[in-house]
């Protein structure tokens, strides 16, 4: 009998989620909400982006708003959304979404760890989550994200279109106005540290015949473009059941608010169009949040003082000479706040006028000034083409460094500048990389450029003329030792 007890203990123990953390959390809803089969699911996803029509943003991307029911409903629209984002350049995701599953006070953010996917894993931002501790409405209770669909069904887009960022998953119990006020403006600080996403997981109203739903739909997602927080909350409490993730939505509109910015609505629909049965249905609603851009966003702003590109190509020199005689890299301090901001930077090396080694980062998530110590080690040592660098070899080798603009996704060919613009193409899992100095220094006009930025990336020449592949362009403060001392 007390073997029985122990193994039904056992039992109870396994199938109960509890407050501690997996490294890895696993997938729960793939083949129920989404495909399982890897392949399947990238087919799935990838018609679903093919066919998504999406507006030219022109401004900086703070947050979406997409649906969560199985794919076969919501997925279409989701598409709309994560196609926007697509190719932009952010440090973290933070996703919010619904409990449906568990009743509890507050917010509840999973503090650690992985969420794993049919793509791979994503990794939480733990610095990110710790810094909502501040929160008093803000607990770390892991145990409500398990059975819960309505952020998992966003991670298979997430890595499709953002597969370096990283996440910090958190769902809403019951809150009141000035929590999500204070939620919302921990968030904007948060966004002066980095370049976060927010992702709202919600879908709109539910249950009721086609025509009644569309008229319900349409009334709160007017609501959602014009950020009126107040509006939504009143419906909250007159009990309307809007959206499952009106509190998300609430959230959102007054981050949106904080950040001076915009909401634009990009697609609408409910199950009735996307399953054919308009009896008792879904709505779902896309829509993306933005702000003009600002400052060091617009191309050719990064206006590095002479004195910052000093440091900063002493930092890559000194860097060198230490790592590659002591294997030590040095500690570097800076006073310049230009220099502090997290931007993404190539450290180029020529050996007598010829390329030694090129190596970058296009994920702007670290200090300029601490990249460019970082990227010169790579460019010396990791960049396959080459053999690594010796010490001795430094008398005869200059350093160049590009400091780089986000990039901008171009809808033609004419917008590109040879000898202005890099650019970065991607194709399905291709991609490839040419700083704009690069097409000046060979010669080449457009059409070669586009052709050698193809091969660089694996794909055959004129594979930029096809309909499935993006481009972007994104220029770059380009300065050498030589042109310094000059």
């Amino acid at each position: 009998m007390g073997n029985i007890k122990c193994l039904l203990f056992l039992l109870l123990f396994l199938l109960t989620p509890n407050s501690f953390p997996q490294e890895i959390k696993k997938y729960e809803f793939a083949g129920l909400f989404y495909p399982l089969d890897k392949d399947e699911l990238n087919r799935t996803i990838d018609r679903f982006m093919s066919q998504a029509i999406v507006p030219d943003i022109k401004g900086q991307i703070l947050g979406i708003i997409c649906p969560h029911a199985g794919y076969i409903y919501s997925g279409p629209i989701a598409a709309y959304s994560y196609k926007s984002v697509e190719g932009r350049l952010f440090d973290t995701v933070i996703l919010l979404g619904p409990s449906h599953r568990y009743y509890f006070e507050g917010v509840s953010v999973y503090p650690e760890g992985f969420f794993d996917t049919p793509f791979g894993k994503l990794e939480i931002d733990k610095d990110m989550a710790g810094q909502l501790n501040s929160l008093s409405f803000v607990k770390f209770e892991t145990k409500f994200f398990y059975g819960e669909h309505s952020l998992e069904v966003q991670l298979p887009f997430l890595v499709k279109v953002l597969p370096r960022c990283k996440i910090v998953p958190m769902l809403f119990g019951r809150l009141d106005f000035e929590q999500m006020k204070t939620l919302a403006d921990n968030l904007a600080s948060l966004a002066k540290k980095k370049r976060i996403l927010l992702v709202v997981s919600t879908d709109l109203s539910h249950f009721h015949p086609y025509s009644q739903a569309k008229g319900i739909d349409l009334e709160t997602i007017k609501y959602i473009e014009d950020n009126n927080a107040s509006w939504l909350w009143r419906s909250v409490q007159m009990g309307e059941q809007r959206a499952c993730g009106i509190l998300s939505v609430i959230t959102f509109a007054l981050y949106m608010k904080e950040q001076g910015g915009n909401t634009q609505i990009i697609k609408y629909a409910n199950s009735g169009d996307t399953a054919g049965d308009e009896s008792r249905v879904v709505g779902y609603v896309s829509a993306v949040g933005y702000v003009k851009k600002r400052g060091v966003e617009k191309e050719g702003t990064m206006e590095l003082t002479k004195e910052e590109k000093i440091t900063l190509l002493n930092i890559a020199r000194k860097t060198l000479e230490d790592f590659l005689k002591d294997k030590k890299r040095p500690h570097f301090e800076v006073d310049s706040d230009r220099l502090k901001e997290k931007r993404a930077v190539f450290v180029t090396l020529k050996k007598l006028g010829e390329l030694r080694g090129c190596i970058g980062r296009i994920v702007a998530d670290t200090p300029l000034y601490e990249t460019v110590s970082k990227v010169a080690i790579d460019s010396a040592l990791n960049d396959p083409r080459f053999r690594p660098v010796m010490y001795e070899e430094l008398k005869d080798i200059e350093i160049e460094i590009s400091v780089m603009t986000p990039f901008e996704k171009i809808e033609g060919l004419e917008e590109i500048e040879v000898g202005k613009h890099g650019l970065m193409i991607k194709k399905g899992f291709y991609s490839g990389l040419l700083l704009p100095q690069v097409p000046t220094e060979y010669g080449w006009d457009k059409k070669t450029y586009l052709e050698h930025l193809c091969y660089k990336a694996g794909l055959e020449s004129n594979a930029y003329k096809d309909k499935d592949t993006i481009i972007y362009k994104f220029s770059a403060e380009v300065f050498s030792e030589s042109e310094i001392k000059d």
